[in-house]
Order: structure tokens, then C-alpha cells, then sequence
């Protein structure tokens, strides 16, 4: 028995318009972002869902909150959703990250993490895919959406695509706010739907 995990990325914040580093900083949405959920929703009221589970930073979780009530379901938190620990890189622009950590600037350029205070990429991916195989045997053959952050949703599609974060950085395309992403897992194997 498959379960279909419907992962969305979050509506646009302050930080994303202005290109900042978010990680795990508890950025909420700005208008435009609770527009996009708003218009989102009203996309996914043709479909059944059981559940919605979520990043508990705000920006997710304020997403969610939205997608639920228009779904009429219930919400619940889930610490494996939430997004990479980008360390000290938090808040900071390209420009800013360059000047003020050029070494890690280089690396992450290499396509590997350059901070060195936060988390991994690889230890984002285990992290999320776990989280989403608990999702999945809690939830057989049901239609579950979970509201979580770019960084996750490129990780799992990496790890379904058998890639690392540093080869998915080219082959997986950026993912954009309130963008919906579809995913089965059956016996904890995670697969893409097309």
C-alpha cells in the first residue's frame, strides 16, 4: 500500500524576496507569500488529503495553517520537515557570504555546504527522508500533504534519484515558493510521481 506525500514548499517571505540564507531562522510569510498559499489551496480542494503535517518554523507552519483551512484537516508538526541549519550564513545575502566567509563561500559554490556551525546536506537528507518514511508507515495508502522548505524537497528528490546534494545541485532545478512536489512511499522506499 503506497502513500502519496504531497510536499510543498512554503509561501514567500521577507528573506526570500531579498535572496537571504533562511535555514532555521523563524522567518514568517510576507503578503505575496500568503497569496501564493491562498491561490495553492484553492488548487488542491479538488483532492483528498488525510492529514497535513509541517515544518514547525512560521513560515511553514503559517502555509499549512492556510492549506488546512481550506482543506478542513487537521495540522501537525513534524521537527523532520524543518530546513537546513545554515549556521552563521543565516540571514546573510550571496554578496554578504562572499565578503565574510570566502573560504565557505568557495566550497558551497563547489556545491557542498560552506558553513561550518550548522548541518550538513547529508545530514538534512537522512533527516528528512526518515521523517518522511514515519509519515509513511503512519499514514498506509492514505494522501498526505506536508508543508516543508526547498532544502528538503531537493533532498528527497535526490535521494529518490540515488544522487548526492553536491550532483542534485545540477540536476534538480530550484524549487520556488508554494511549489508542490509528489512523492509515494511503499515499504519505506520513497519514488517520484510524474
Amino acid at each position: 500500500m503506497a502513500t502519496t506525500i504531497v510536499l510543498v514548499r512554503h509561501g514567500e517571505t521577507d528573506w526570500n524576496r531579498d535572496r537571504r540564507f533562511q535555514g532555521q531562522a523563524d522567518i514568517v510569510l510576507n503578503e505575496t507569500g500568503r497569496a501564493q498559499v491562498r491561490a495553492l489551496a484553492a488548487e488542491l480542494v479538488r483532492e483528498t488529503f488525510s492529514i497535513v503535517y509541517t515544518s514547525p518554523l512560521r513560515r511553514a507552519a503559517e502555509s499549512a495553517e492556510i492549506l488546512a483551512a481550506a482543506l478542513e484537516l487537521e495540522v501537525r508538526p513534524c521537527d523532520a520537515l524543518m530546513e537546513i541549519h545554515v549556521g552563521s550564513w543565516s540571514g546573510l545575502t550571496v554578496p554578504e557570504v562572499a565578503t565574510q566567509f570566502p573560504g565557505g563561500h568557495r566550497r558551497w559554490l563547489d556545491s557542498r555546504a560552506g558553513w561550518e556551525d550548522g548541518e550538513t546536506y547529508d545530514e538534512l537528507g537522512m533527516r528528512v527522508v526518515e521523517g518522511l518514511r514515519r509519515i509513511g508507515a503512519a499514514h498506509l495508502d492514505a494522501h498526505v500533504l506536508a508543508v516543508t522548505h526547498g532544502g528538503p524537497i531537493r533532498a528527497i528528490l535526490a535521494a529518490i534519484r540515488g544522487l548526492s546534494f553536491e550532483a542534485s545541485r545540477d540536476e534538480i532545478a530550484f524549487v520556488e515558493n508554494c511549489e508542490a512536489v509528489r512523492v509515494t512511499i511503499q515499504d519505506g522506499v520513497l519514488e517520484a510521481v510524474h
